[in-house]
């Protein structure tokens, strides 16, 4: 074969330009870019890095600013829940005093209406004594043909009404 054979003649050239092109690629790639690519990658990791403990911070900063809010909000539902329950003490008491106006008119009232009743009542009852009386008188005057003293018909009809 004549590529074998030729291979002794062209080895310790091909092996220079092997060495010579590796050398090239070696230096410009592994010392020339290869560090430029590290730093850009060391470079990213480190604004990554950065923005994760900003972003961190800002959720702290959130959650404090969280629970500050929800304390206040606490606080003011709990003034908000003071003003109402003084609002509704304040409404019944002002409507138990109005009820109790209100219910000592309607008692002079009804005390009025009974003292009405009561002397109607009795003057009720007077004028039924009175006309029991005269009957009872003339019933007897008519039946009996006795006359009848006024005064001693009313008290036995009295007598008979109450007792």
């Amino acid at each position: 074969m004549p590529q074998i054979a030729q291979l002794g003649q062209y080895w310790s050239s091909q092996i220079f330009w092997v060495l010579l092109i590796f050398g090239f690629v070696f230096f410009v790639i592994g010392r020339g870019m290869v560090p430029k690519v590290m730093a850009t990658v060391a470079l990213r990791d480190k604004q990554i890095g950065d923005d994760l403990a900003a972003a961190e911070a800002a959720r702290k900063a959130a959650d404090t600013e969280e629970e500050s809010w929800r304390k206040r909000e606490s606080e003011n539902r709990a003034q908000a829940q003071a003003i109402l329950a003084e609002a509704r003490a304040a409404s019944a008491k002002a409507t138990e005093a109005r009820l109790a106006d209100v219910a000592a008119r309607l008692d002079i009232q009804l005390a009025e209406a009974d003292a009405r009743i009561n002397a109607a009542h009795d003057g009720a009852i007077g004028e039924i004594e009175t006309v029991a009386a005269e009957a009872a008188s003339d019933i007897v005057s008519r039946i009996a043909g006795v006359s009848v003293d006024p005064a001693a018909a009313r008290a036995a009809v009295k007598e008979a009404l109450h007792g």
